[in-house]
């Protein structure tokens, strides 16, 4: 074996494919596969995010040590036979249609791979991780803690959808699961599809929602679907779900307990489903602080890593904080299946191969972690930017750094809206000021018209602050660092506006929550962002340039994309999605496009057809 082996992390077939490579515990690159093919959530066999691993580290998959799969299909399959059969013959209209992808591509992985992959050499290891091991490892091993409690929770790998383990040094314990069909994620995917939106891209949205409504049937989630015991553990009433027994999550048991059916994609929301949004929210929060705080109790630590899905709840995440249930609390940015694959990868090296681990990562100087501020995709040079600006005729300037930074900041202070996309491609859901979009956050119309205009998406989503860490603590009720966009925390209460009495529900869109209207959601949150000079020296520039113009230290940071398609890759997607929305000017490099200035012509957007 190699003193320091190439190991190949790879995720898909569910949701959020991705690929991840790794030397020695050092995290050379990862990307998920949707930016490459630019269809949403993609699940695919990841070819093109491995592609990129492999450029970016200049390598062939020859010089190849190990590829490793994010969890064992063959525990998979056995748990969607046990379970089919369980309920049978009431399953049995689904199971038929799943029976071919498992007979070809997945339940013989070490195949798929070597057909995938074919220049692997013949020694290249072929390792599986457990899901959920995958997803610890996510959590831990970049984390700046040399020991920690560890909590993962989503929907479900193989059988486990929720485990608490114990990271020391190189080396993870599991020590308890709660497991399928027992399940806090589906349980909120199934109030995510019930709801109207799309299962693994929606629960954003129902999150966002939820401020809006008041917790009317939280008492009734927790009386007949959730049973939560003081550690944590919980059961689900299966009477009021329909995912045993075929494709949708809920039944008509469910319907009835809510007031009605589903609501239909794109219709109209009814106060109902602002109650559902925040009753369910409520109730999954509580179930993630009693998990937490039995995760720190049974393991004696007060660190705390998070990972699975159910840890992109940055409001859960943040009430945990505020709980005081941990000293410090660590999350994986990708904390979804895209995550899986950098687990995977780092649980081979250090408990397969038994690599050292430095804590801290490479550098120790990134906040001390290892995730390099999740700027781990491609990036492109000014040439390359020219060479797609050209062949689009698009109208351009080239600026240097400083005459970019500040020509920025005085489109920003007039209120325009600018594309941003500058060095590496984030890992993971969130844009973190590489592939953004950037607006002042003191506009009383900058929520609506980035929303309707630009983004194209339900204008009740709140959009979140980026600040310099120093200054963090001047506007927001935060005392820790939050360089993933994972932490929900309070406006502070001197930048408060009262809302009038008497408005409620999607009528408080209209009024200004405080002197950062645009960040402030309607419950005075925001979903924060802190920046330092080690992890993103331009966008720590821009921002400092910001508030020495404006005397403000936030802007808005909202993803490079429209509603629907993944955030912008390349040049030629970024330039695509500029031309197509009213976003007003597109920082690219080195240089500044005006779109009132483009050619006039639209451009298809580089989007493939979306699955069913």
């Amino acid at each position: 074996m190699p003193a320091a082996p190439y190991i190949l992390g790879l995720s898909a077939y569910y949701h959020d494919a991705a690929a991840a490579l790794t030397r020695g515990g050092e995290i050379l690159a990862a990307a998920q596969e949707e930016r490459f093919t630019r269809r949403k959530n993609d699940e695919r066999f990841p070819a093109q995010a491995i592609a990129y691993c492999l450029r970016q580290a200049g390598l062939t998959l020859r010089q190849l040590d190990a590829v490793v799969f994010y969890d064992k299909p063959i525990l998979k399959f056995a748990r969607l036979l046990e379970s089919y059969l369980a309920v049978a013959p009431a399953g049995l209209g689904v199971f038929p249609r799943i029976v071919p992808s498992w007979l070809t591509e997945k339940l013989d992985l070490r195949k798929t791979l070597r057909r995938e992959l074919p220049e692997l050499r013949e020694d290249c290891a072929l390792l599986f991780t457990e899901h959920h091991q995958a997803h610890a490892a996510s959590a831990f091993y970049p984390s700046p803690f040399r020991a920690a409690a560890i909590l993962t929770i989503d929907g479900v790998g193989e059988w486990a959808t929720t485990a608490i383990g114990r990271g020391e040094g190189n080396q993870i314990a599991p020590l308890k699961e709660v497991r399928f069909p027992h399940s806090l994620g589906l349980l909120y995917s199934a109030f995510t599809a019930y709801c109207g939106f799309r299962i693994n891209s929606g629960e954003y949205k129902l999150m966002g929602l939820a401020p809006y409504g008041e917790p009317k049937y939280a008492e009734a989630i927790r009386r007949e679907l959730l049973q939560v015991h003081e550690d944590g553990s919980f059961w689900l009433n299966l009477d009021y779900f329909h995912f045993l027994r075929g494709t949708t999550m809920t039944n008509e048991r469910f319907h009835t307990l809510f007031g009605g059916p589903p609501r239909a994609p794109e219709g109209p929301l009814e106060p109902r489903h602002l109650d559902l949004a925040r009753s369910i929210q409520v109730v999954t929060e509580e179930a993630v602080l009693k998990l937490a705080r039995h995760a720190c109790a049974a393991t004696g630590l007060r660190h705390l890593c998070l990972a699975g899905g159910v840890a992109l709840n940055c409001v859960a995440n943040g009430r945990i904080l505020r709980a005081g249930i941990c000293e410090r609390l660590w999350i994986q940015p990708a904390a979804s299946d895209a995550g899986g694959a950098l687990g995977a990868a780092l649980a081979a090296w250090h408990l397969h191969y038994g690599g050292t681990r430095a804590v801290g990562g490479a550098s120790g100087s990134d906040g001390g972690d290892a995730m390099q501020a999740a700027l781990l995709g491609p990036a492109y040079t000014d040439e390359e930017i020219a060479l797609t600006l050209r062949g689009h005729q698009a109208v351009y300037q080239r600026l240097d750094r400083a005459q970019l930074l500040d020509r920025t900041v005085e489109l920003l202070a007039a209120e325009k809206v600018v594309g941003w996309f500058q060095g590496r491609m984030e890992f993971g859901p969130r844009a973190l000021g590489n592939r953004s979009i950037l607006g002042d956050p003191r506009s009383p119309r900058m929520q609506s018209a980035m929303n309707l205009k630009v983004k194209f998406r339900e204008s009740f989503r709140p959009f979140a602050p980026v600040v310099r860490r120093a200054r963090a603590a001047d506007y927001f009720e935060l005392t820790a660092d939050s360089p993933y966009m994972l932490l929900v925390a309070p406006v502070r209460p001197e930048l408060r506006q009262p809302l009038p009495p008497g408005v409620t529900g999607l009528a408080l869109l209209k009024e200004a929550r405080s002197t950062l209207p645009a960040v402030t959601h309607v419950d005075y949150s925001a979903r924060v962002q802190t920046v330092t000079r080690e992890q993103n020296p331009l966008l720590d520039e821009l921002l400092e340039r910001w508030e020495a113009a404006t005397g403000c230290a936030v802007l808005v940071n909202t993803s490079f994309n429209v509603r629907g398609e993944p955030i912008v890759c390349t040049p030629d997607d970024a330039y695509r999605c500029f031309v197509n929305t009213e976003m007003d000017y597109l920082a690219m490099g080195s240089y500044l496009l005006d779109r009132t200035a483009q050619p006039q012509q639209r451009l298809a957007r580089r989007v493939a057809p979306q699955p069913d």
